[in-house]
């Protein structure tokens, strides 16, 4: 069974959220997903500067963002998984959300980044898996590429599709997801945004990249763009790399033990 699997590309204004989220429905609105894969802090902007700021873009995991993501998923049949400041109790968290219609559930950005730390708080949900149309979808948030765990805890949980919300500044990150995917075999799509912010420049370049590491697309390093792409999820299932050796089988968790 195929999954047309889709990223969005953006030019988010700070804190200009409802503008943000009207053009990422535009682009959505062009192409046919069924899951489709947007930045994190799509619709806020990223570079906060106070805490003050920070706790402004925030929200609730039930509040009026997360409600209108799953108002587009319901109309157009698409799950979403989209990242947002999250507001909960006294803390923040880096967040992304996974929406199929009514139903949502929050992953909470294991490695914090840089100025992040200033606001956010280590995520505390752990990596977790959730079936998207027969697929099996692993949500991992930018920085969280750089652990190599983070791709192999959602491969080991059965994740077919790595969902990768990303504001990615640092150069290696398009690169060093299709090492994720090739050493997990699975694939993974990248959502990143572009333009500069109070200082920050944003490399955009978000990609779906194969199991066997090739890249079904890469989009501009600087323009806002949606595309989608075909792929076959049970593939992922195979973890061959000869006759002999399976990825997973092969493992010997005993010996990597510190």
């Amino acid at each position: 069974m195929e999954l047309r699997l889709g990223v969005v590309q953006n030019r988010p204004r700070f804190l200009k959220t409802s503008e943000n989220l009207k053009d990422c429905f535009a682009l959505m609105d062009r192409h046919e997903a069924d899951l489709w894969v947007l930045p994190e802090f799509f619709a806020s902007g990223y570079n906060f500067k106070t805490k003050a700021e920070a706790r402004r873009a925030a929200e609730p995991a039930d509040g009026p963002l997360v409600a209108l993501l799953k108002a587009y998923s319901s109309k157009n049949g698409c799950a979403i998984v989209a990242g947002f400041p999250e507001k909960a109790g006294a803390r923040l968290y880096n967040s992304a959300v996974l929406v199929r219609g009514e139903k949502a559930r929050v992953y909470r950005k294991t490695h914090v980044f840089g100025g992040e730390k200033r606001f956010f708080s280590p995520g505390d949900t752990g990596f977790w898996v959730e079936k998207v149309k027969g697929a099996t979808v692993g949500v991992m948030i930018c920085f969280d590429w750089f652990f190599p765990e983070s791709a192999r805890t959602l491969a080991l949980k059965g994740a077919q599709v790595l969902a990768h919300p990303s504001n990615l500044v640092l150069p290696w990150g398009p690169e060093g997801m299709k090492i994720r995917s090739l050493e997990n075999r699975v694939f993974s799509a990248t959502a990143n945004r572009v333009g500069a912010e109070r200082g920050l420049r944003f490399i955009g370049q978000s990609q779906v990249v194969a199991p066997n590491g090739e890249l079904y697309f890469r989009l501009s390093a600087e323009r806002a763009q949606a595309a989608v792409v075909e792929i076959e999820p049970w593939t992922a299932k195979d973890k061959k790399v000869h006759p002999a050796n399976d990825l997973f089988a092969d493992r010997r968790p005993r010996l990597y033990a510190r």
